[in-house]
């Protein structure tokens, strides 16, 4: 059996708040967190690629939501 394993490090200008979105979505082989105040890393392993691109296809899209959404929020705020 294979194993793969990867790391996505984005930039984002409010990584608390994306990566506390995000976490919540994460599937039992992910991990999300900030690192720092300017990135989001997310961890990813599994043994089948199609499921592991799949996830990766669905973190993107949440990714983008996420981002724009803290965006707004804080914004809204007065902390963007």
């Amino acid at each position: 059996m294979i194993r793969i394993e990867g790391t996505i490090t984005t930039g984002s200008a409010h990584a608390e708040c994306v990566a506390s979105a995000l976490a919540p979505d994460n599937l039992s082989g992910m991990e999300t967190a900030a690192a720092g105040d300017d990135a989001v890393v997310t961890g990813i392993r599994g043994e089948h690629l199609r499921s592991v691109t799949a996830s990766v296809d669905d973190y993107l899209m949440n990714l983008a939501i996420a981002e724009e959404v803290c965006s707004y929020l804080l914004e809204k705020a007065g902390r963007a």
